[in-house]
């Protein structure tokens, strides 16, 4: 049974637009998932990239295309410019790692509901009200939001170190346990075709 290890930050517009797809292909083929939350700001410069902010304005010019485009690709409202982005990816992170070690509810569930909190529903994924609705929402105790700091902490930090000893330099970013890397909600598909022998 293929493992996939998921990189993402709760920030990320490319991961909202992922939707609940890995979820579906890993069921498909039976592969478990491990979602590992980073902190993507830390990512960026340890493996040669910049922050959107930092991007040369050819960079973010596509960028403003291409998440329209992929939205109305997948029938997915966005909204490009969120009431509250950037902000502290790291209570929703710590959270997610906290249900993931509770099991009990939906993990893909709860990683998609914190990333359309953010980029479509205009709330803070910095509050802890918002949080422990969306575990709440997934069938997760939401108390969870206020318990593991420490522990969410240094996973949140442990994850990070991985990353970059797994190649991963952007997110949504997928590493099979086969050695194969996908990077993009756009990979997906090849993402499927691998598990299934094919690629």
């Amino acid at each position: 049974m293929a493992h996939i290890d998921y990189y993402f930050t709760t920030l990320s517009p490319y991961a909202y637009l992922a939707g609940e797809r890995l979820e579906e292909i890993a069921d498909r083929h039976g592969a478990s998932i491990t979602y590992r939350p980073l902190d993507i700001m830390q990512l960026f410069p340890r493996t040669g990239g910049q922050a959107p902010k930092d991007r040369h304005p050819s960079r973010r010019a596509y960028r403003d295309q291409e998440l329209p485009r992929q939205a109305r690709k997948l029938e997915m409202a966005l909204n490009l410019q969120p009431a509250h982005w950037p902000t502290n990816a790291a209570p929703s992170s710590y959270a997610i790692i906290a249900a993931q070690e509770a099991g009990g509810g939906d993990m893909g569930k709860l990683v998609h509901s914190i990333l359309r909190a953010c980029w479509l529903e205009e709330r803070d994924i910095a509050e802890d009200e918002v949080i422990r609705d969306c575990l709440q929402a997934a069938g997760f105790d939401p108390a969870l939001a206020d318990s593991g700091l420490l522990s969410g902490a240094e996973t949140y930090a442990a994850n990070l170190e991985r990353a970059v000893a797994d190649n991963v330099f952007g997110a949504p970013f997928y590493v099979v346990d086969t050695g194969q890397s996908f990077w993009g909600q756009d990979r997906l598909a090849d993402l499927d075709l691998h598990l299934a022998g094919k690629l």
